[in-house]
């Protein structure tokens, strides 16, 4: 089984915090980092956000505003030299440009003349794409847009920072495009999690793709078959981390995107909902919408989701089955 990095790919709000804690109780083995390709994306001098684009300020007080796609590259090889495995959650969008403009490699990882890749959706050169064991997490955009817009509103975006919606920061169709450049290359695949590739041609590194309401309802389930895909030795503890220590290695972790992990943060362990989501109409969710942000906001909502279904709807043909 590969000792490379795992990098589990993700879009905003898809409980990937939670399912990262799972695998921070495990440093003994794993490093875990931290959305480290948002600092480059957001902050640094090869950044690709529109976010802070004109906000010098807060690109400065941030403490990434000279932080290169190279840096973030360096910062995870020395994390993995410290003789651990490393353990990336990322989100997909910090690797390409917004509203599919086309890659170019930044200036840090160039070499010589070459400024992009056929067919690479991302800002990393093939040779280093092909360095890290890719898995997938995903949320249905019913669940996750709401969440991230909130986080973008008033009275949280004084904590989050996040000043304004941008429904170019909804992450699936970035998610769609790396996940099938990735197949097309053959980093992973063409077996599905759970099956063996065999004698197919490919890279032994199954498809993973977690969704977020399975990991909600069987999460000993499906954290026991992501480790077994991804080479990382299951224990039944690693689903529980009620103690000081880790709570203050998590809150430490999570501090830059403050506002957006309180959940992850102040709970004790993962462990199955009681409750299955009920039945909605669409009717009914733009009324709760409506009700939460008002009539301008539940519009934008709607418009954001409905975009961004099929892509998720792609990607859930491919998510392990429970």
């Amino acid at each position: 089984m590969s000792d490379k990095p795992v990098f589990l790919a993700t879009h905003p709000r898809a409980c990937s915090t939670a399912f990262e804690r799972v695998f921070m109780t495990r440093r003994d083995v794993l490093t875990c980092a931290h959305e480290p390709f948002g600092d480059s994306y957001y902050y640094g001098p090869e950044r690709l956000g529109e976010r802070y684009a004109n906000d010098e300020a807060a690109r400065e007080s941030s403490g990434f505003s000279k932080t290169t796609y190279r840096d973030v590259l360096d910062r995870l090889e020395k994390d993995g030299s410290e003789g651990k495995r490393v353990f990336i959650k990322d989100m997909a969008y910090y690797l390409m440009p917004p509203n599919s403009q086309p890659a170019v490699i930044p200036k840090s990882l160039r070499k010589g003349d070459k400024y992009s890749e056929e067919g690479n959706p991302t800002v990393l050169p093939l040779e280093i794409l092909k360095k890290f064991h890719w898995t997938f997490l995903i949320r249905h955009p019913r669940r996750a847009i709401p969440s991230y817009y909130r986080c973008c509103v008033p009275p949280l975006d004084e904590v989050t920072g996040f000043k304004e919606f941008l429904p170019s920061e909804a992450g699936y169709v970035e998610l769609r495009r790396l996940f099938d450049y990735l197949r097309e290359q053959h980093i992973v695949g063409p077996a599905l999690a759970g099956e063996s590739n065999g004698n197919k041609a490919g890279s032994g590194v199954s498809i993973t793709v977690v969704d977020a309401d399975d990991l909600l309802d069987h999460p000993g389930e499906v954290v026991k078959a992501f480790c077994r895909e991804t080479g990382i030795e299951f224990t039944p503890d690693m689903l529980t981390w009620d103690d000081a220590e880790n709570q203050d290695y998590v809150s430490e972790a999570f501090a830059k995107w403050n506002g957006f992990h309180n959940d992850a943060i102040h709970s004790k362990s993962l462990t199955a909902r009681t409750q299955a989501h009920k039945t909605v109409t669409e009717e009914s969710e733009n009324e709760e919408w409506r009700q939460k942000f008002g009539k301008e906001a539940q519009e934008k909502i709607r418009a954001c989701v409905d975009e961004n279904v099929p892509h998720y709807d792609y990607l859930k043909s491919f998510a392990m089955k429970f």
